[in-house]
């Protein structure tokens, strides 16, 4: 993976991809370089619009990336998505990356309960070939971390959830842990399922979590459609897809793309075109995206572009933290798996992404990490190390070779109960001006989807302004099939 440097300048090419139409004079700045940021370069340019990426850091991929340890190539994080993220599927097309993020044939989640009773229980949470929502009814019916009751519960719940609408606002206000105890779910029954799926998706525990945003993870990934909630992960590193496959769907689309780059101010000019200051250069533009975190967007916001700029001050952020752990030797036959009864979440083998030859390497990913993001490496390695001994049996005879954390205090917005309120969409009050980000009025949670949809949403917006089609975006609300 190269660092990204590239020379200033505009770009030495023109879109190749069919039917994109030159457009002389129609230009548009993309401030931020993450999957929303790219997205929307992307979707901007294959039109013919000259676009003009600018990241602050020294590689693409925002808050999902890669780094180097060693020999290893670790990612800073965990990320899946699921066959329900058509956003995010058309973006891996777009960066011909589709076929190193696959997705599973049917889900199939092994959960490992491991709460101090003789033995381990493993649970599997599968989908079988049948319809909504018939096709997890036998995985309900046989899941042994839930009594039998609990079972019939959490059917009902389910059914009373799907028949929620979306669209009422009235969801936001709600904390979906409430609302789970209202329809009679134990807490065994949020520890071993709601909050298994819910802490993963939404970085919240059910009582800290909207309740429209909740409903919104558990309709749209299991209820939807059988093969909804099929997970996809990639199995390169992601700086393979998000940086070196996404600067070269990039550079193909005569984006002009420049890191370590960071605007200071953005402005709009008398004859209604915007001026980009960066370092040593003022860049003019016909449209500007910021695709950029919520409080460095308010920091480079225009007087008026938002009636009420300090809401995005207060959507919180809610962190994640990684443990890495290296072994001599393989003590995980499993891709992944999630764990009850422990401080561990859910467990992936990254051996093979990383590029390790010897050994096993497993990455731990905790959510809802607000106890444990500043502690200490050597107090983590006491907690964690003793937890995958107990949890895989191999583990115990085996040498640690590496042992590291890495932390995201920032990692996605926090989906408090009313946070709906504070999220704004792609345009602005400003002609010209639209933001991106996960943190933006998508409907999701802060996901790889989310990102993405925001950078469709805003290019959607801009190319309408600017009088271009936009049929060759995704359509956002497509359902998985």
């Amino acid at each position: 993976m190269t660092d990204g440097t590239q020379p200033r300048g505009p770009a030495a090419h023109t879109p190749d991809r069919p039917g994109a139409p030159s457009a002389p004079g129609t230009s548009a700045v993309v401030v931020g370089a993450g999957l929303a940021g790219i997205t929307a370069a992307l979707a901007l340019a294959d039109t013919g619009v000259r676009v003009t990426l600018l990241e602050g850091r020294p590689r693409l991929g925002g808050l999902a990336f890669s780094f180097h340890r060693g020999d290893l190539t670790v990612d800073n994080g965990q990320h899946v998505y699921l066959r329900c993220c058509t956003a995010y599927r058309w973006f891996l097309d777009r960066i011909d990356g589709a076929s190193l993020a696959p997705l599973q044939d049917r889900l199939d989640v092994p959960v490992l309960d491991a709460d101090g009773t003789p033995g381990r229980r493993l649970g599997r949470l599968r989908r079988d070939a049948l319809p909504v929502p018939l096709h997890l009814g036998r995985s309900l019916a046989t899941y042994p971390h839930l009594s039998l009751a609990e079972r019939a519960r959490v059917g009902r719940a389910a059914l009373a959830l799907r028949a929620l609408d979306l669209a009422d606002p009235a969801l936001d206000a709600q904390d979906f842990g409430s609302w789970l105890a209202a329809h009679g779910q134990s807490a065994r029954a949020v520890e071993a399922l709601w909050d298994l799926v819910g802490v993963a998706t939404l970085n919240a525990v059910a009582g800290d979590a909207s309740l429209g945003l909740a409903a919104m993870v558990f309709k749209t990934g299991l209820l939807s459609a059988p093969g909804a909630a099929d997970i996809g992960w990639a199995r390169v590193p992601l700086g393979e897809l998000h940086d070196r496959l996404a600067r070269k769907a990039l550079d193909s689309a005569g984006v002009r793309t420049e890191v370590r780059t960071r605007v200071t101010s953005i402005s709009l000019n008398g004859n209604g075109s915007w001026s980009v200051q960066v370092p040593g250069e003022h860049i003019e533009a016909d449209a500007v995206v910021l695709a950029v975190p919520q409080r460095e967007a308010h920091e480079l916001l225009p007087a008026g572009a938002l009636d009420m700029p300090q809401r995005l001050l207060e959507i919180g952020t809610a962190p994640i933290l990684n443990v890495h752990v290296v072994y001599d030797r393989a003590v995980l036959k499993r891709p992944f798996f999630a764990a009850l009864g422990s401080p561990v979440q859910w467990v992936f083998d990254r051996t093979e992404a990383s590029g390790l030859r010897e050994g096993q390497y497993l990455a731990l990913s905790q959510s809802a990490a607000q106890d444990e993001i500043d502690e200490p490496v050597a107090v983590l390695r006491e907690r964690y190390l003793p937890e995958l001994r107990r949890l895989l049996p191999a583990a115990r005879g085996a040498e640690v070779k590496d042992f590291f954390v890495t932390r995201e205090r920032t990692a996605t917005f926090a989906p408090t109960p009313g946070v709906g309120r504070l999220r704004p969409g792609a345009r602005t009050n400003a002609p010209g001006l639209y933001l991106a980000g996960a943190w933006t009025a998508t409907g999701w949670p802060a996901t790889m989807e989310s990102a993405v949809r925001s950078g469709v949403s805003a290019a959607g917006a801009a190319l309408s302004a600017l009088g271009r089609s936009g049929a060759h975006l995704p359509d956002l609300f497509e359902e998985a099939a």
